[in-house]
């Protein structure tokens, strides 16, 4: 995949979280459809993990979409084969991900809005932390477009 591709996957992961999908949805999708792949199911499996794992403030939906898509290229479809191709490019993708933004934990990104709150919520509105997770899901979706290529898939 050239530069132009894996920003033209940073793109539509944008456009479809502008659209109303969430992170996990928007990135995982965006992957699929690089790939040739379209299927409602894809935005169904992403969807508890939108939010930090369902307002849980755990890990960032932008970056477990991103881990679906990584693996959706590069996971295997037996036993047999290996795992190795697909754990790589995760644990790249992962440390990418924290360099760029300090963390992976999607309280902290949202420097310690708790997305499980109505006063959590109310805050995410009001400080437009919505343009935050818009530019992880675009950057997510992108280093994954890019780890994917470097690593053949």
């Amino acid at each position: 995949m050239d530069t132009a591709s894996v920003l033209e996957v940073r793109r539509s992961a944008e456009e479809l979280f502008s659209s109303g999908l969430f992170c996990a949805e928007s990135v995982v999708f965006a992957i699929a459809k690089a790939r040739g792949v379209e299927s409602e199911i894809l935005p169904k499996v992403a969807t508890a993990f939108c939010s930090g794992m369902a307002r849980s403030c755990g890990t960032c939906g932008a970056l477990t979409g991103a881990i679906m898509g990584v693996s959706l290229a590069l996971g295997r479809s037996n036993p047999s084969e290996s795992t190795e191709p697909s754990y790589r490019a995760t644990q790249r993708l992962i440390q990418e991900f924290e360099r760029e933004f300090g963390s992976r934990d999607c309280d902290v990104l949202l420097e310690g809005c708790d997305l499980n709150t109505a006063e959590g919520q109310a805050r995410f509105k009001a400080q437009r932390l919505g343009q935050r997770c818009l530019k992880f899901t675009g950057k997510a979706a992108e280093i994954a477009a890019r780890v994917i290529s470097e690593s053949g898939g």
